[in-house]
């Protein structure tokens, strides 16, 4: 497995003619950097005007690595190539290293960069990516990747320090300026400009390594900095700590490649750093698996329109005074403080006056407002808070609170939670647990993560009281007075919901998921091999626009648009109007019978959508007909009779041959005229995540006769 490293941006508040003086120093060899033991110059070339200068070495290492792997592999010492190439015209460094011992059993490539800050040309930027692949090593494979990130990731802040520490040492021997490279003067003309104050500006010697060591540890292999991603996309490490928090320098690896891979699938949509964060940790920075779980987690949140809950969810005035949970203050770390008095209410009335569906709304409302006081008491306490905290009294617990209704929404809820809110919850303090709180714990435990179980904290009668309690982690002039605390609290004392406001007919419960939103704009279709899902949209003038938006849940689907002067028939009476019909169904309009370019037309090229992607796109119709979009399986190509199946198709075949491909669909039918400032409208690409991303881009409407985006 190839080990990948990605660096956020850093940045030195000097110029980038000072950093470059700063980074010669470190050379030919560097006490700051034990490891670095000297360096021998291959080749070295100049542009004719000066510009450009070149410089490939030889570097040694002195790896610390166990005596006997040394002793297995025969060698001391390490050596590896790097070539650094500056342009002084354009103020870029160029640094580009890879392995020379072991070349042919472990590959390692590293490349950096330095250049001008994009929004002040006095500050220099810094990026650094790299990769590990070790295909073979004397079976010591798996000891040579764990020694090679250990050393990587301890290293690679370092590089920064050294760095800084040679500024300063600049500084205090009265370099503070150098000047900017300018074009030699042409034959007879005096050369004016003005040398540097200790150095030749123009004839630095240039290492390759950003800590002044080549690594032979993990990484990303990359192309060019200014390849990755646009500079808007691009993350600054004083960012990262002051509104994420201290990141290891593999974790801020992995949430800015995740937030790269989401860039592409999620363009304009996806979440805000911190929330990207949050699914990490709750899959201990694995990106495939926080990348499934989030990928999920935005569909959801997009079917069911979450990120409006704020504006449009009103608790009934049955909760206001029944439910007995409320935002009160915040703790001594400055995390947002919820107080929850679960002793105090009534579930099994709450459960039967407004149904599971309206408790599960009023909790992701609480989620969504915990996510949004945590932003502001970042903003307030100047540190990242990414968690709140829940104060749960229990006084009162009782055999009533175990009715069994109750305790399976209990456990659907705190499943959706877990889903959807992972690493949100920053601690739990239970206070007054009674003697009958260990048989709801032991239904209600499996289903919590471990991570999260770990933040609870349980204190039994009045153990909650004194040091070592409540006051350790919450200021004493904000603890509730009912336990024992000066502060008012606001939060509903609860009571008995009385058995008049039960509802007389329950709706029937959904078996597979707590259904949320029945009046959601999203559809659910499923497709299987052979068995396609269309939907027909009759066009009564030209003229008109047909926008569409599909998530693919599962599977990979591809994606056709078709023209049809005849209507198309089905045996699904509910097929006529595909607006209506049920999530999940299954239609299928095209007839068998139909020739292609005969009884119907091609409108769109087919378009392939992988898992995980979100894809929006419009169609100005030219004729009169129906429309039919359609959504069907992806195989590979049919073969030539002379041409063999690729691997990766027969792979591909075998993978969803035996499941089906899951996908959410909305579309809508506009007048051409109303498409571009329609607010109904997709608007394209536009993002529906308003709780959740940082900032939305809009594509531009296409000119032609339709338009498709990722």
């Amino acid at each position: 497995m190839v080990q990948k490293y990605q660096s956020p941006v850093r940045v030195y508040k000097y110029p980038f003619e000072l950093v470059m003086a700063a980074y010669e120093k470190r050379f030919p060899t560097c006490p700051e950097i034990p490891v670095f033991l000297g360096s021998e110059i291959l080749h070295e070339s100049r542009s004719d005007d000066g510009a450009i200068h070149i410089i490939e070495r030889s570097c040694k290492l002195n790896v610390d690595a166990p005596r006997l792997l040394k002793k297995i592999a025969g060698v001391e010492y390490v050596f590896f190539i790097q070539k650094n190439t500056v342009n002084w015209k354009e103020r870029t460094l160029r640094i580009e290293a890879h392995n020379e011992t072991f070349a042919n059993r472990v590959v390692v490539l590293e490349t950096c960069s330095y250049s001008v800050h994009p929004e002040n040309e006095e500050w220099t930027c810094f990026e650094q990516s790299a990769s590990l692949d070790i295909k073979s090593f004397f079976g010591f494979e798996s000891t040579v990747e764990k020694i090679a990130m250990k050393q990587y990731t301890s290293n690679i802040k370092r590089g920064k320090e050294v760095i800084e520490h040679y500024l300063k040492e600049l500084i205090s021997q009265g370099v503070t300026f150098i000047p900017r490279w300018t074009p030699p003067p042409v034959c007879g003309q005096k050369d004016e400009r003005a040398p540097a104050v200790g150095h030749d500006a123009y004839d630095l010697p240039l290492e390759s390594g950003a800590c002044g060591t080549t690594k032979e540890q993990t990484g990303s292999s990359c192309p060019p900095a200014e390849a990755v991603s646009h500079d808007a996309d691009k993350l600054d490490a004083d960012y990262i700590e002051r509104y994420l928090g201290q990141l290891a320098p593999m974790q801020e690896s992995c949430l800015i490649r995740l937030r790269q891979s989401l860039q592409e699938t999620h363009k304009g949509k996806i979440p805000k750093d911190e929330h990207i964060l949050r699914f990490l940790r709750a899959r201990d920075f694995n990106i495939d698996k926080a990348r499934e779980m989030l990928c999920q987690s935005l569909s959801w949140r997009k079917q069911y329109q979450v990120d409006y809950i704020l504006q449009s969810w009103r608790p009934p005035a049955l909760l206001d005074e029944y439910y007995t949970g409320g935002w009160h203050y915040q703790d001594k770390d400055g995390r947002p403080l919820y107080i929850l008095r679960l002793g105090q209410m009534d579930t099994k009335g709450l459960v039967k006056a407004l149904g599971e569906e309206s408790l599960l709304r009023h909790v992701l409302s609480i989620n969504e407002e915990g996510q949004k006081r945590c932003e502001e008491n970042t903003n307030i306490f100047g540190r990242p808070i990414t968690s709140w905290t829940c104060l749960v009294d229990l006084e009162g617990l009782n055999m009533r609170h175990l009715w069994r209704p109750g305790v399976k929404a209990l456990l659907r809820i705190i499943e959706v939670v877990e889903d959807n809110y992972p690493e949100t919850l920053g601690r739990l303090l239970i206070v007054r647990a009674p003697r009958v709180f260990p048989v709801l714990w032991t239904l209600v435990s499996p289903f919590i993560n471990e991570n999260t179980r770990q933040k609870f904290l349980i204190y039994s009668g009045n153990n909650y009281q004194g040091p070592g309690g409540l006051v350790d982690y919450v200021d004493k002039d904000v603890i509730p007075d009912f336990l024992g605390g000066d502060c008012m609290c606001t939060v509903p004392e609860g009571g008995l919901v009385p058995k008049s406001l039960y509802q007389t007919e329950e709706e029937p419960e959904n078996s597979d998921h707590i259904r949320l939103w029945t009046e959601t704009i999203y559809h659910s279709a499923s497709v299987l091999k052979g068995a396609p899902h269309e939907i027909v949209v009759e066009i009564l003038e030209g003229e008109s626009v047909i926008t569409w938006d599909f998530d693919i849940l599962k599977g990979d689907v591809v994606f056709s648009l078709f023209h049809s002067k005849r209507a198309p028939e089905t045996s699904h009476k509910e097929a006529t109007l595909p607006s209506t019909s049920a999530a999940g169904d299954n239609m299928q309009l095209i007839d068998k019978t139909w020739v292609l370019g005969v009884d119907y037309s091609r409108m769109e090229s087919p378009l392939v959508c992988r898992e995980g992607e979100s894809i929006q796109g419009s169609h100005v119709t030219r004729w009169p007909g129906f429309y039919i979009l359609q959504w069907k399986m992806h195989g590979p190509l049919p073969c030539s009779g002379t041409s063999l199946p690729r691997v990766d198709d027969v792979l591909a075949s075998l993978q969803v041959s035996s499941h089906k491909c899951k996908f959410i669909y909305y579309y809508e039918v506009l007048a051409s005229k109303d498409f571009r400032g329609s607010m109904s409208s997709l608007e394209s690409c536009n993002s529906g995540f308003s709780q959740l991303s940082g900032a939305t881009t809009s594509s531009s409407q296409s000119q032609s006769s339709s338009h498709l985006s990722r």
